[in-house]
């Protein structure tokens, strides 16, 4: 397997890695929530907990959209376009696909 490949795969085990650990914080934030009488407006416990919750939230997210990324990296690795730019079809450097190595675009585009 190539190098790249390799970087991919690796960078994908870690995204899901993040991704079960930050789903397993949610669901232990939710149900911490649901056994208690926190009400969000009037507890001053319950803006925490309404924060946490948004926030874990939030980096579930941005964790599913890397793992979206790299898995769209490795299709365009196999369809061999990986590593051409998609709007001006010219080669994405090196540096840039080293530094965001899902990146989709070259450094003009």
């Amino acid at each position: 397997m190539e190098p790249t490949r390799d970087r991919l795969l690796a960078e994908r085990e870690r995204a899901l890695r993040r991704l079960a650990a930050l789903t397993g914080d949610f669901d232990e934030i939710v149900a911490a929530s649901r056994d208690t009488n926190a009400d969000d407006e009037h507890d001053p416990e319950g803006a925490t907990i309404a924060f946490e919750r948004s926030h874990v939230a939030t980096l579930v997210q941005q964790s599913r959209l890397r793992l979206a990324e790299l898995d769209s990296a490795l299709r365009r690795l196999d369809a061999g376009t990986y590593g051409v730019c998609e709007r001006c079809g010219g080669p994405i450097p090196e540096a840039r696909l080293e530094a965001r190595p899902t990146a989709r675009t070259c450094v003009t585009c």
